[in-house]
């Protein structure tokens, strides 16, 4: 019966546009009863990335808010789901979520992506999919539905990997592995992140937003990614 639901969800979802979903056991995070979470991932398309190799771009500029507004209205879709089905959901919109002065949230996407086994966090501090990379948006909702979970993914698959803690123009990227007992400012400096960004954003598309994406497309899951998208099909035969 929970398998079912998981399914029906999944479906609906990605019927509806996203392009992952994972389902997680947050219990030893967060308080009340609304103990499990659903991931949702959308990947930002191969040209956009492909097209952010030099800075930021306005068509990135675009995507990253089209696909803001295509997750909220995803995993708004997923709550509403559920609360026909007479289970209470709170859904993690853009308008619902708060980040502090750090650039923290009280329950970050990334942390339900881990523990839904979606990927794990790279060594900047974004979310690794063995799917798109770390070419990926995300939003999350959370339910006291009895969902079927993930196995959680605790440890870095980055290995000894430098590629982003070489490309980052801001050297934000501390070069540490993540593990899911490790604190962000430990392998991550986010002040010098949104520094670098905010200035690569003002320079290539006039724009005030923290816009980088360098790490993005350099992550070689995310070249994996993009060779993907752009072979032919018929030259996979060959």
């Amino acid at each position: 019966m929970l398998q079912m639901m998981n399914d029906e969800l999944s479906q609906i979802l990605h019927q509806n546009g996203a392009s992952l979903v994972g389902f997680a056991n947050l219990q030893s995070l967060v308080d009340g009863d609304m103990i499990f979470g659903v991931s949702v991932a959308t990947a930002v398309p191969a040209h956009v990335i492909q097209s952010i190799q030099n800075g930021p771009t306005l068509e990135y500029y675009k995507e990253y808010f089209r696909l803001n507004q295509l997750l909220n209205r995803l995993v708004t879709l997923g709550a509403d789901f559920l609360a026909q089905r007479g289970y209470k959901a709170f859904a993690q919109t853009t308008d619902a979520v708060v980040e502090s002065d750090d650039y923290r949230t009280v329950l970050p996407h990334k942390t339900v992506a881990t523990r839904a086994g979606l990927g794990w966090i790279g060594k900047c501090a974004l979310l690794v999919t063995k799917e798109y990379g770390s070419a990926v948006r995300l939003s999350s909702l959370i339910t006291n539905a009895p969902l079927e979970c993930a196995v959680p993914i605790n440890d870095s698959q980055c290995g000894n990997c430098r590629a982003c803690t070489s490309a980052c123009p801001g050297q934000a990227v501390l070069g540490k592995s993540w593990n899911v007992n490790i604190d962000r400012n430990e392998f991550f400096n986010p002040d010098l992140c949104r520094k670098a960004a905010r200035e690569l954003a003002a320079k290539h598309i006039h724009k005030e937003i923290t816009l980088c994406g360098k790490c993005i497309q350099v992550c070689p899951y995310t070249q994996n990614y993009l060779r993907k998208e752009t072979v032919p099909p018929h030259s996979e035969q060959l």
